[in-house]
């Protein structure tokens, strides 16, 4: 059974820092597209990053940019998210998942919370 696993995730306050994983169990994810999610209470699921499989661009939300960085470690079939700056609007439950666009999803972790207050 295919695995995705978000972890990293806890209280910060604004201005500090997180770094998000997830890994994954039988599935290569250097085969894949890999993105990043984020569902905010309330709100609806949005893209926040992305890192493609063959020449490892990325993507970011406008909402992110400087602030968030995607990198992939093919050795642990990990990809991991680096926040920086956080604000309390990045308060959301973060999901990683094979694929930047969801209707193209194959796998999806369960999400990992973050929450962003003093």
């Amino acid at each position: 059974q295919v695995q995705l696993v978000e972890s990293g995730g806890g209280l910060v306050q604004p201005g500090g820092s997180l770094r998000l994983s997830c890994a994954a169990s039988r599935v290569t994810l250097d085969t894949y597209a890999i993105g990043w999610f984020r569902q905010a209470p309330g709100k609806e699921r949005e893209g926040v990053s992305c890192i493609s499989p063959n020449d490892g661009s990325t993507y970011y939300a406008d909402s992110v940019k400087g602030r968030f960085t995607i990198s992939r470690d093919n050795d642990k079939n990990t990809v991991y998210l680096q926040m920086n700056s956080l604000k309390s609007e990045d308060t959301a439950v973060y999901y990683c998942a094979t694929d930047c666009a969801t209707e193209y999803v194959d796998y999806w972790g369960k999400g990992t919370l973050v929450t962003v207050s003093s």
